[in-house]
């Protein structure tokens, strides 16, 4: 989620803090080379007299190492602090800070912060030995961002115990269109000879019944 620099930082939507391991995202190999291209190309320059664009040199080179030496893949699991973040893109924390916001700016990247709640040891205002718990502060949750996510298959439509599962055309289909009427066949000649006969032969007992 980018942050919007222009608005004054009380209307800036505040930072989630997460226990554990945050909302991991794995990707796949194609995925993160999907991300360095991108990246890539946000480092040219975008406006006249500018040296570089949204991305400079060593942007990239942190984008690089959070995606190809911390980030796991499989887990999605990515919780590095900055220290260990500058010491393998071989810069200053500092930029590495900068190279954070700049690259949550692009949108590839997106960041919590971390917190856990630890006991520790302490005196009371009685001098007796006791614990306490605090929450503190741990290294950021990185979320790497797919410019182009996968798509996702399409469902298979709700359990139906009809032949045609609802929703599906083929059951629209039957709700929609009026089923035809059948076509009458003309009788046999000898049926209806048979039928004129037994009508004639009813009414004559009704009639001899009648009297």
């Amino acid at each position: 989620m980018s942050i919007p620099r222009s608005l004054p930082a009380y209307l800036r939507p505040r930072r989630q803090k997460i226990f554990g391991y945050g909302r991991p995202r794995p990707l796949d190999r194609e995925a993160k080379v999907r991300i360095m291209t991108r990246a890539r190309a946000l480092r040219h320059r975008t406006e006249k007299g500018a040296h570089y664009g949204q991305l400079t040199a060593k942007f990239l080179d942190v984008l690089e190492t959070l995606l190809w030496q911390f980030h796991n893949a499989k887990s999605g699991l990515c919780f590095p602090s900055l220290e260990s973040i500058a010491e393998k893109a071989r810069c200053t924390r500092s930029t590495v800070a900068e190279a954070i916001k700049a690259l949550e700016q692009a949108g590839l990247l997106s960041w919590d912060n971390g917190i856990a709640r630890i006991s520790e040891r302490c005196v009371d205002l009685f001098g007796r030995l006791g614990r306490r718990e605090r929450v503190i502060r741990t290294s950021n949750r990185y979320q790497l961002h797919d410019p182009q996510p996968a798509k996702r298959p399409e469902p298979l439509g709700n359990s139906s115990k009809s032949e045609f599962p609802s929703g599906t055309t083929n059951q629209d289909s039957y709700s929609l269109k009026a089923t035809p009427c059948p076509t009458e066949k003309p009788l046999d000649p000898s049926l209806a000879t048979a039928l004129a006969s037994y009508e004639t032969s009813f009414q004559a007992s009704q009639e001899r019944k009648g009297k």
